[in-house]
């Protein structure tokens, strides 16, 4: 069955892109900790991140390089944070969260809730900052 990160990838599920190319993806994640929380993955479905080839991790992280200095440029935080999990979608993903102290990166704190409107903004943002 494929994750729910697989149908953001193949558009069957709607989500605020913030980058893509032939291999990656990000996106602003549903249930964010900060504003401009995004999840970073490989378009190919593999559960556990230390399970990709050797290439695919290094670009994984070369990606979401990219894009957390685009966020840094746009968004009002002290750093943007970086976690791995891996247990809540069994597909491998980064985190990048702007953070202004550690405890803005607890992933038991209540998760924090955007409209439409400041989704697309902060999405378009950091877009744009790719460029």
């Amino acid at each position: 069955m494929s994750s729910i990160f697989t149908k953001i990838i193949n558009n069957e599920i709607p989500s605020y892109k913030v980058s893509e190319d032939d291999n990656f993806l990000a996106f602003l994640d549903a249930f964010p900790l900060a504003y401009g929380h995004v999840l970073v993955i490989p378009k190919k479905e593999t559960d556990y991140i230390f399970d990709l080839d050797s290439d695919e991790y290094i670009g994984l992280w070369d990606f979401a390089k990219k894009v957390a200095i685009a966020m840094d440029e746009v968004l009002v935080c002290e750093r943007i944070g970086v976690a791995v999990i891996g247990l809540e979608v069994p597909h491998a993903h980064i985190h990048l969260v702007p953070i202004n102290g550690v405890s803005d990166i607890n992933f038991d704190k209540p998760k924090m809730n955007f409209s439409k409107d400041k989704m697309r903004e902060v999405a378009e943002k950091i877009r744009k900052s790719l460029c």
